[in-house]
């Protein structure tokens, strides 16, 4: 039998621009998570921790995980990956 050294956590750090920033209240945040957690767990937590503003925010986002664009929400994290929020941008 192997002994297997598992994490039982992971950390994410989940980084909020522009609209996002002004709905969350901040630019930056550390969330921590089973080991098994997804976009879409990080995404829980975060509209639990803030208001109804930025959930709104977060219906019509686009997600960066580690730099990569992410459209299926139960995608697995890693420890210490990032996740950025980007919000709809506005242009002409």
């Amino acid at each position: 039998m192997t002994h297997e050294t598992e994490a039982t956590a992971v950390r994410v750090t989940v980084r909020y621009f522009a609209a996002a920033r002004a709905a969350a209240g901040t630019d930056t945040e550390r969330i921590e998570l089973p080991a098994e957690a997804s976009v879409r767990d990080v995404l829980t937590v975060v509209r639990a921790r803030h208001s109804t503003g930025l959930a709104r925010v977060l219906d019509a986002a686009s997600y960066l995980l580690d730099g990569v664009a992410v459209r299926d929400h139960d995608t697995a994290i890693s420890d210490q990956s990032q996740l950025d929020v980007l919000p709809p941008f506005a242009g002409g």
